[in-house]
């Protein structure tokens, strides 16, 4: 019964967390598979790199540190942090390569998903272990899901906002950027870890890790509005071209694309599909250089023609449909 309960307390708030930040992007919505990935990897390979890593490093701390109360805590406030964001964070170096992986919004989301994964897992593990009493399960479920794994989402997710962020900079940026990143998602970690480590400072951790929640779904939501204002503001041009409708360019900037008679039900979700994707290469293009340059000014150019056709497509089958 123990390990049902504590697999249900562990999986349900996370997985709806994860659909939470997934729903939340609502502009460029990311491929929920490759989301799924993410989860995964942070449920199962990080968890086991992390343990592998945590062995490795307090086999290394033991060689210097022999009291062992001193060095349980410093493989929790230490090793642990270090550890977990770097196991954590090795998938998102793969993610980031990925095409759909265009922004700080992706690297939230990607990254969260890593954290939710992890703080899933580690919290089944921490429900089968030191939940020996019902009152005391009870607090630790709500403490953990509430606090500890929203603190993984939200390292791991910073990690991946500064990858986002980097990825169309250039090269010295490209790779000082996710270091720093990774640097402010250990610091949180840490934090977290320290503060809760005595009784004394446990409420500061509490304080703590709400002001860094608060903050992230600020920055989260700054930053989807910065989608917004680029689909608006690349989609604007395009209006010169005959590619997109001068009407449709508001609209497709904001959730009233999802509602139904704007235009033609048919073509409805591949339009905004093509035209969000157009939008956000355009902008990939001006900063791209190379091959991937070369990769980008296909895509623009691919996308635009994509949508000429869709019109073209839904006219002739209307002026079919008048004719019979």
């Amino acid at each position: 019964m123990l390990i049902i309960s504590s697999a249900l307390a562990a999986i349900v708030p996370m997985t709806a967390y994860l659909i939470i930040i997934w729903r939340f992007d609502r502009y460029d919505r990311e491929p929920f598979k490759l989301v799924l990935q993410n989860y995964l990897w942070g449920s199962i390979g990080a968890i086991i790199f992390a343990i592998v890593g945590g062995l490795v490093f307090s086999s290394f701390l033991s060689m210097f540190v022999t009291d062992k109360d001193e060095l349980e805590y410093l493989g929790t406030v230490v090793t642990a942090p270090i550890v977990e964001e770097v196991t954590k964070g090795i998938f998102l170096l793969i993610t980031v390569t990925n095409k759909k992986f265009d922004n700080i919004t992706d690297g939230i989301v990607y990254g969260g998903a890593i954290g939710l994964g992890f703080g899933m897992t580690e919290n089944f593990l921490y429900f089968i272990s030191y939940g020996t009493t019902i009152s005391g399960w009870i607090s630790m479920v709500i403490i953990r899901t509430l606090f500890s794994a929203v603190m993984h989402c939200v390292s791991t997710a910073t990690f991946g906002a500064f990858l986002g962020y980097a990825k169309f900079k250039r090269r010295t940026l490209k790779f000082s950027l996710p270091f720093v990143g990774l640097v402010i998602a250990i610091l949180i970690h840490f934090s977290w870890n320290f503060m809760v480590s005595f009784k004394s400072t446990a409420l500061l951790g509490f304080l703590f890790l709400a002001i860094t929640i608060i903050i992230f779904i600020a920055i989260f939501s700054a930053s989807v509005l910065g989608e917004k204002k680029i689909i608006f503001d690349e989609l604007l041009p395009e209006v010169d071209l005959d590619v997109i409708p001068s009407a449709h360019v508001k609209i497709l900037s904001s959730t009233s694309r999802n509602a139904k008679g704007w235009i033609d039900e048919r073509i409805r979700k591949q339009y905004i599909k093509a035209a969000t994707t157009l939008a956000f290469r355009k902008v990939q293009l001006r900063e791209s250089k190379g091959n991937s340059r070369k990769y980008y000014e296909y895509e623009v150019e691919n996308y635009r023609q994509f949508i000429k056709n869709l019109f073209i497509s839904i006219n002739e089958k209307i002026a079919y449909k008048k004719s019979v």
